[in-house]
């Protein structure tokens, strides 16, 4: 599949930015440029916290940009007190650059590195939290760094089985090309792992998480959000939705 076919099957970037953080009363923020791991100009939004024994790190899901998810994050950083960095994949929003497999692989470790040698954050106090597509992304990231932790929100196994769930004329790929593989890579994770999925989920079925949930080491929880969709986890899981955010996060800093 070459990037003009996965345009529109795969990738659906929006270039326009609906909001900023200070439309949704989040005053103490930075607009941020920064390097790919390729050097390709990537764009984000790093909010500030009044707890900074961590960082969360966002990779959002396929569609929009980040202004899109200036609801839930407004929502998140209240209920956790810490900085959020959270980015657009090249093509998506201000970032510049044409969309691949291969570039998002780039933009994630370029984000990372981004916290780590920029901002100063350690390794070990970043948060992954990666949603849908991004939930790739943040395995990438967790199966090569040591890092405080990671939430695989409506995470799916790989490129294949998604490709085979709703293309099912289509070929398998050759290996030579670049897939998201999270079911291969997991096991290789060392940090304490969440699971968020909603039970509902008619994108990408729970059954998909409960795979990698089976080969991600331990320590690991799994949470269905009963009644959730796809997009609708925050909303439809409320208030607990977000004391086992804040649960996740005081485990992982009190080990």
């Amino acid at each position: 599949m070459n990037i003009m076919s996965e345009k529109g099957i795969v990738f659906f970037p929006e270039r326009y930015i609906e909001a900023t953080p200070k439309d949704y009363g989040l005053e103490s923020y930075e607009e941020v440029f920064f390097p790919a791991q390729d050097g390709t100009r990537l764009h984000g939004w790093f909010v500030h916290g009044p707890d900074e024994r961590a960082v969360l790190l966002w990779f959002h899901g396929n569609a929009g940009n980040i202004s899109h998810r200036l609801h839930n994050l407004k929502k998140l950083h209240d209920a956790l007190k810490i900085p959020i960095f959270i980015f657009d994949y090249r093509e998506y929003g201000l970032s510049q650059g044409e969309i691949s497999k291969a570039g998002t692989f780039s933009d994630a470790h370029g984000a990372f590195r981004y916290l780590t040698s920029e901002k100063g954050f350690q390794k070990s106090s970043v948060l992954l939290f990666g949603r849908s597509l991004g939930t790739a992304l943040a395995v990438d990231i967790a199966s090569k760094e040591d890092c405080l932790g990671i939430i695989l929100e409506a995470a799916f196994t790989s490129t294949d089985d998604m490709m085979q769930r709703y293309f099912p004329f289509f070929a398998p790929q050759p290996k030579s090309v670049v897939k998201y593989d999270s079911l291969s890579l997991i096991d290789k994770i060392k940090s304490p792992v969440l699971f968020i999925h909603g039970q509902f989920d008619q994108t990408i079925p729970v059954s998909m998480a409960r795979r990698l949930l089976e080969k991600a080491p331990d320590p690991k929880k799994f949470y269905e959000i009963a009644g959730a969709d796809h997009n609708d986890t925050y909303l439809v899981g409320g208030h607990e939705y977000f004391v086992v955010w804040q649960n996740f996060l005081n485990k992982c800093l009190s080990e």
